[in-house]
C-alpha cells in the first residue's frame, strides 16, 4: 500500500520512563512498513540507563531525536516538548513499555487521508509485562464526539494519531495524569468526531499494580480534569463521573 507523495511523514512524541522497554519499542518502530517517521524521545529525567540506551540508538539513526528534562516534570510536559518539536504532520503517541504492529502508521495514516479524517484511533490489545495477551482486544465505536467521549474515554494513548495541518498542533493539558483525556477532548473542540480503524493495531502493556491499572485511582483524576480543566459545574461533573464510572464497570 502506498501512502500519497506528500502525506507520508510522522511525528510521535514518545514518553520513555522504562529502561527494559527501550530496545523492544525502537524494533516495533524499524519493522514499520513505513519508514518514513520521526522518534521525538522527551526522557522525563530517568534515573536508569535510558538516555545512554536512546543516544547510542540516535548515532546510527538521525530519526532518533533526543531531549532529556532536567527535572521530573510528569507526562503532559514531556508529551508536550515532543509535539512542540514535531516536525512533520501527523502527531502519534507510543509510550517506553506499549507496542505497534507492522501496519500500524502505514494503514491508519492511509485511513485518515483517504477519508479525510483529522483525529482517528484504533483497536488494541492488552498485554502483560511477558507479552502474553490479557483478556479480548479493546475495541471502540466507528467514530465518537466531545459529549461521547466525556462519557468516557475509548481511545487509548498508543493508537490516537491527530492531523496538525488540519487541527493546528494541540497541547495536552498540564496535569500529572489523564492529561490524554484532556488532548481527545480539545481535540473534539476543533473536529466534530474521532474515527476508529476496526483492527487492532497495537499492544498496551498493563502491568499488574500500576497506576493506569487501578480503574477506580483513576476516577479522582477524571473529576480533576473535568472540574479544573474544563471547568465544569459540580453538577456536570458528577454527571459525567457517574457516566464514566458505569463505563469502568462494563470493562
Amino acid at each position: 500500500m502506498q501512502i500519497p507523495a506528500g502525506f507520508s511523514h510522522y511525528d510521535r512524541p514518545i514518553i520513555i520512563t522504562r529502561q527494559k522497554y527501550i530496545r523492544t519499542v525502537y524494533s516495533c518502530l524499524l519493522n514499520q512498513t513505513c519508514s518514513d517517521w520521526e522518534w521525538l524521545v522527551t526522557d522525563d529525567s530517568s534515573i536508569d540507563d535510558t538516555p545512554k540506551i536512546l543516544r547510542q540508538l540516535a548515532k546510527n539513526d538521525s530519526r532518533l531525536k533526543l531531549k532529556v528534562l532536567e527535572f521530573n516534570s510528569g507526562a503532559a510536559v514531556a508529551r508536550n516538548f515532543a509535539i512542540e518539536n514535531a516536525s512533520g504532520r501527523f502527531i502519534a503517541f507510543l509510550d517506553a513499555d506499549d507496542e505497534w504492529l507492522p501496519e500500524k502508521l502505514e494503514k491508519q495514516i492511509f485511513f485518515m487521508i483517504e477519508n479525510k479524517y483529522s483525529f482517528t484511533h484504533c483497536w488494541y490489545q492488552p498485554i502483560d509485562n511477558q507479552g502474553n495477551k490479557i483478556g479480548p482486544v479493546l475495541k471502540a465505536p466507528r467514530k465518537m464526539n466531545y459529549y461521547d467521549m466525556l462519557k468516557f474515554n475509548q481511545v487509548g494513548c498508543l493508537t490516537a494519531v491527530y492531523d496538525t495541518q488540519k487541527l493546528g498542533k494541540v497541547y495536552m493539558p498540564s496535569i500529572r495524569k489523564r492529561q490524554d483525556y484532556g488532548l481527545w477532548l480539545n481535540l473534539l473542540k476543533k473536529t466534530p468526531y474521532v474515527y476508529c480503524l476496526p483492527e487492532c493495531m497495537a499492544q498496551y502493556r498493563n502491568a499488574p499494580g500500576s497506576i493506569s491499572s487501578n480503574k477506580f485511582e483513576m476516577l479522582k483524576y477524571h473529576w480533576h480534569l473535568f472540574r479544573e480543566i474544563e471547568k465544569f459545574s459540580l453538577a456536570k461533573s458528577i454527571y459525567y463521573l457517574g457516566w464514566n464510572i458505569l463505563g469502568k464497570l462494563k470493562k
